[in-house]
């Protein structure tokens, strides 16, 4: 709700429903896929954008994956838009079009939020729409279409971004669910030295007392390199 990407998405998923519902008909959408594909890919951006954010603190990999879903359905949205245009026989706008400028050049606000949450976010993102409206509200396709294109490539953009300094926070630090699997780790590793482990044959760290899981040895106890996680060594000390 924080982020300019979530709000551009809110925006793109109100455009696209007014757009879809004004343009599309009997005629054009007798069935109605067309409405439901546009309307379901806007809506995929913004849900995994939310979903994403709010998996920030909890994993960053997981964050990852789901931006990067929001941007896959934000291609597929824009990919709509342009064939739309052309089943019109309308052109895309250049990027010096006096209307395609304009649209890339709206800022938006940064929230302002209140104990009353959802009132200030609903409030927002309404706000920020009016911005776009001279556009979206077209009864000429080619400008409504174009419109929501520019505003597509602009969140593109945004979560090209986003995602982009999440690998590298993700590389640096980890998150919660892989900083988890550290702890774990560690612990472990303490524990096999007061356990009077042996040393890795490979790689010299101490080892960790395991049980097999599986195949003809399962249920025997047998020494694993703490490290096999890390660095994927497979030293193995059998235990009679």
């Amino acid at each position: 709700m924080f982020l300019d990407s979530w709000v551009m998405s809110s925006v793109i998923q109100l455009g696209t429903i007014a757009f879809a519902q004004r343009f599309l008909n009997q005629h054009n959408d007798p069935c109605g896929r067309q409405f439901d594909q546009m309307t379901q890919a806007a809506r995929s951006v913004q849900a995994n954008i939310a979903e994403g954010s709010s998996r920030h603190q909890t994993s960053y990999e997981t964050e990852l994956k789901l931006l990067d879903v929001a941007r896959g359905s934000l291609n597929e949205l824009t990919n709509d838009l342009t064939f739309m245009l052309m089943s019109c026989k309308q052109l895309a706008w250049k990027n010096d079009n006096e209307m395609n400028v304009a649209v890339r050049s709206i800022k938006l606000e940064h929230p302002d939020y209140s104990s009353n949450l959802q009132h200030d976010v609903t409030a927002h993102v309404l706000a920020q729409k009016a911005k776009f409206d001279k556009w979206l509200d077209s009864s000429d396709i080619a400008i409504a279409a174009n419109a929501l294109i520019v505003m597509c490539s602009r969140l593109n953009s945004m979560l090209t971004s986003q995602i982009k300094h999440r690998l590298t926070q993700f590389k640096e630090d980890g998150g919660f669910a892989e900083n988890l699997t550290k702890e774990r780790i560690a612990t472990l590793q303490e524990q096999s030295v007061d356990d009077n482990a042996p040393s890795c044959p490979h790689c010299g760290s101490p080892m960790i007392k395991k049980v097999a899981q599986r195949g003809r040895y399962q249920g025997q106890y047998f020494w694993s390199c703490s490290k096999h996680y890390e660095t994927g060594c497979k030293g193995i000390i059998n235990i009679k």
